[in-house]
């Protein structure tokens, strides 16, 4: 029979953990704002959104229903990487260079 973790003797227990700057980081907050944008065009919008990014790209996919209206997602994109302090092709990484893809369909 096979035990499950709460009921074996020993488990091994892990967790990560990111720092600024790390990709995970900027992808949140772009993922954060694409929400934040939608939800102020229609408070009653469906978002499931997801981010990616490497050195160069980001990648903006996802499905998001609202009633009406347009956000100028690789805008809001780069807009964020600038805010975040990419701004120089030497890091690089910056907001003026990367590739930005929007995979989005209709939830």
């Amino acid at each position: 029979m096979t035990l499950n973790f709460l009921e074996s003797e020993s488990y091994l227990f892990t967790s990560e953990s990111v720092t600024e700057g790390h990709p995970d980081k900027i992808c949140d907050q772009i993922s954060d704002g694409v929400l934040d944008a939608m939800l102020k065009l229609d408070p009653r919008a469906r978002v499931a959104c997801e981010v990616s990014c490497t050195t160069g790209l980001v990648v903006v996919m996802g499905e998001i229903s609202i009633s009406e209206g347009y956000v100028d997602i690789p805008g809001l994109v780069r807009n964020t990487i600038k805010n975040i302090g990419y701004t120089d092709p030497a890091y690089g990484f910056d907001y003026q260079t990367c590739g930005v893809m929007v995979a989005i369909d209709e939830q």
